[in-house]
């Protein structure tokens, strides 16, 4: 697990779960490029993410009230999978309503759908061209960051 900090005027945090580290460098340097500058935190595998989200494991004591604004979940992870991620994600009151990206290479329509069942927010197949990649999670980062408005805290209650 990792943190990429920054500074900028709203400091929504973003989880990334990504087990491919040129992946994660791409992605990284994207948001950085393009002065994304939110906290980003790494998780490589699955457990990690849900020890990160939950407080559990290494994670024990961590403060549960800063969350996420968007998780970006790859699909294919070692441990626990990233379907199984974001059943977990989606079965508490506490991070049901976090939004979920999924950035897959896959083209799997049964994970498409599968994705969306368990309650995906968005399912993106992750583009080969470097360019491509960098374009596409500027476009994620400025939608689920800047223009996606939340439920205000007070109606989560």
């Amino acid at each position: 697990m990792s943190k990429v900090n920054g500074s900028s005027l709203d400091s929504k945090l973003i989880l990334l779960i990504e087990d491919n580290i040129d992946d994660e460098r791409l992605t990284l340097r994207a948001l950085r490029r393009n002065n994304i500058m939110n906290e980003v935190v790494v998780a490589c595998d699955g457990q990690e993410a849900i020890d990160y989200l939950f407080g559990q494991g290494s994670f024990v004591g961590r403060d549960l009230t800063i969350m996420p604004a968007v998780i970006i979940l790859d699909l294919k992870l070692p441990r626990v999978s990233g379907l199984e991620v974001l059943k977990r994600i989606r079965s508490t009151e506490a991070t049901n309503r976090i939004p979920v990206v999924v950035l897959t290479a896959s083209e799997d329509e049964v994970q498409v759908q599968e994705s969306y069942k368990i309650g995906a927010n968005s399912f993106i197949q992750k583009p080969t061209d470097p360019a491509e990649f960098s374009e596409m999670i500027l476009q994620v980062a400025m939608y689920w960051l800047l223009l996606n408005r939340t439920m205000p805290e007070r109606l989560l209650a």
